[in-house]
């Protein structure tokens, strides 16, 4: 079997590439705009909103992994969040239906559901509050029409995961558990809020999974369980770094705010 992993130089996609690679009967390529470091051997350059380019990197009926995605809030222009998740998602479909391809694996996000209350699961309002967000849903939108085209004989799985940590990660979860380590963290408000996160070895594990899907649209939130309060989660890092867990001094939320 081919598998084309689309955005397989990233956080995720080289998580991805190292559970995959030497797997039996599975020949992997990376489709990237950036050589993969870890994986060079395996990549094919090629950029999401060149339909060419993607034509001459996915191979003949490879599922297909789109981790593809501009993502970062400091996106500029904006328009670059619709170039690349939802023109880039227009384009793999193009070629998809080109090259017989079968089965499609979409990373999303759960910033489609925007601000949703706590217990929301995959039938929750849509209501992105960001480009972000929207680009994504517009992106899964695309992915659907593709898949309605043969419904009987296509796969699509879309995974729609919060904020991923792991590690060679220098995001939000990577910064907030430096400020802890540093003890410079400032607790602001009650500490009773919760932070829901995704390892990225988790992912990766379920993406693998996925991949033997039966036809039809698979959809699904991840997140780790349980989502630690920030109460805990930093009375956990000082544990760990020998501190005591208590948390002493703390901002009001009013003041903080």
């Amino acid at each position: 079997m081919n598998c084309a992993i689309i955005g397989g130089s990233g956080f995720i996609g080289t998580r991805l590439t190292g559970r995959l690679f030497g797997k039996a009967g599975l020949r992997l390529c990376i489709v990237d705009k950036a050589a993969s470091k870890a994986f060079p051997q395996l990549t094919t350059l090629a950029d999401v909103r060149s339909v060419e380019q993607l034509r001459a990197a996915i191979p003949e009926g490879a599922v297909i992994v789109n981790l593809a995605a501009e993502h970062r809030d400091d996106v500029r222009p904006l328009s670059l969040y619709d170039e690349v998740n939802v023109g880039g998602a227009r384009n793999i479909c193009v070629v998809a239906r080109e090259k017989g391809v079968r089965t499609i694996v979409f990373t999303s996000t759960v910033a489609v559901y925007g601000f949703a209350p706590i217990g929301s699961d995959e039938a929750g309002k849509i209501a992105p509050f960001n480009d972000y967000g929207r680009s994504k849903y517009e992106a899964e939108l695309v992915l659907k029409e593709w898949q309605a085209e043969v419904p009987t004989e296509r796969t699509l799985v879309i995974i729609r995961p919060t904020v991923v940590f792991g590690e060679q990660n220098r995001g939000n979860v990577y910064n907030l558990l430096r400020q802890i380590a540093s003890g410079k963290f400032v607790m602001v408000g009650n500490g009773e809020n919760r932070k829901s996160m995704a390892y990225v070895e988790n992912v990766a594990a379920f993406i693998d999974y996925s991949m033997s899907f039966k036809p039809g649209v698979h959809i699904y939130n991840f997140i780790d369980k349980p989502d630690f309060t920030m109460n805990t989660l930093v009375g956990n890092v000082n544990r760990i770094l020998g501190r005591p867990e208590r948390i002493g001094f703390r901002l009001p939320f009013a003041v903080g705010y």
